[in-house]
C-alpha cells in the first residue's frame, strides 16, 4: 500500500491510499490535485475519509463524485455534503483490504473525527485532519480545552510508530512556538533542524509520528515541568493540563 501526501491550496494534504489499482483520499478540500494523481498513476477512487466539515477538507467532494467507486465515509455529527455514510468513534470501516477505526476527536471542530489504520507489515497510520498537528494542535473553533486535551491523549495513546499524517504542513511555525514555551528541549531542537533542511530542499515535513510529537509537542507535554511554567507565565489558572494546553492555545493564537 501505497502513502501519498498531495499538496492543495497554500499548505493542505490531501492524503492518498493506493495499491496500485484502486485509491482512497481523505480530506480532499480540492478535486484539482487528486484527480491529476488518480490520472497519472492510473488509479479507480475507491473511496474518501472526511474527519471535519471545513471547506478546505470538502470543497472538492461533489467534482469527485463522478469519478467515485465507493462510499464517502464522514463524521456523524458535522454538516457533511450529503450523501455520505456517517460515522462515530468506536465504528471501523473497511477500504481497500484495509481496516480504519474511527476515533472521536472533538476540540477543533464539534464532531471531528480520526480514522487509524493498525496495519501489519509497515507502521500505522493515522488520518488526524486538524486535531494534531506536527509541533501544535488546531485552533478550538467549536470545542473546549477539556474536549482537545482529551482528543490529544487518546491519540497519544497510539502506537509510537504510528504515522501521524495531518492536514496542514504548519511545522516550522509550530515548532518556533514550540520551542518558546520549551527552550531546553534537545528532542525539539534536533527535530527543527531536521524539519527546516526537508523545508529547504522542498521536501514535506509528514508524515510525523506518535512517538515524536510526544517528545516534542508542548500540546501533547503538558504534564511536562518547563511547558507547566511557560504556561503559568502566560496566566494559565492552575498546574491542571487541561488549563495548561488552554494557556497554550491562547498564547498560540496570538504568537508571531
Amino acid at each position: 500500500m501505497n502513502l501519498l501526501a498531495l499538496p492543495a491550496f497554500s499548505d493542505n494534504y490531501i492524503w492518498m491510499l493506493h495499491d496500485g489499482r484502486q485509491a482512497l483520499v481523505v480530506d480532499p478540500g480540492d478535486s484539482a490535485p487528486v484527480e491529476h494523481a488518480l490520472d497519472a498513476l492510473g488509479l479507480v477512487l475507491a473511496g474518501i475519509l472526511v474527519t471535519h466539515h471545513h471547506a478546505d477538507h470538502v470543497g472538492g467532494l461533489s467534482q469527485l463524485r463522478p469519478r467515485l467507486q465507493g462510499p464517502v465515509y464522514g463524521p456523524a455529527r458535522e454538516d457533511i455534503p450529503l450523501p455520505f455514510t456517517p460515522l462515530n468513534g468506536g465504528d471501523a470501516v473497511e477500504l481497500l483490504g484495509c481496516r480504519f477505526e474511527v476515533i472521536d476527536v472533538p476540540g477543533h471542530t464539534a464532531g471531528h473525527i480520526a480514522y487509524y489504520h493498525p496495519a501489519r507489515d509497515t507502521a500505522p497510520i493515522l488520518f488526524c485532519g486538524d486535531t494534531l498537528f506536527s509541533g501544535g494542535c488546531g485552533r478550538l473553533f467549536e470545542g473546549t480545552p477539556a474536549q482537545m486535551h482529551d482528543s490529544l491523549s487518546r491519540l497519544g495513546e497510539l502506537p509510537g510508530t504510528t504515522r501521524v499524517c495531518c492536514a496542514h504542513e504548519y511545522t516550522l511555525s509550530n515548532l518556533k512556538f514550540a520551542r518558546a514555551v520549551e527552550p531546553h528541549n534537545g528532542d525539539l531542537q534536533a527535530y527543527t533542524e531536521r524539519c527546516e533542511a526537508l523545508r529547504t530542499r522542498g521536501e514535506f515535513t509528514l508524515p510525523s509520528s506518535i512517538a515524536q510529537e510526544l517528545r516534542i509537542n508542548p500540546f501533547m507535554r503538558c504534564r511536562e515541568a518547563e511547558v507547566v511554567k511557560a504556561a503559568l507565565a502566560q496566566g494559565a489558572a492552575s498546574t491542571g493540563e487541561t488549563d495548561v494546553l488552554a494557556a497554550l492555545r491562547q498564547w498560540k493564537n496570538n504568537f508571531r
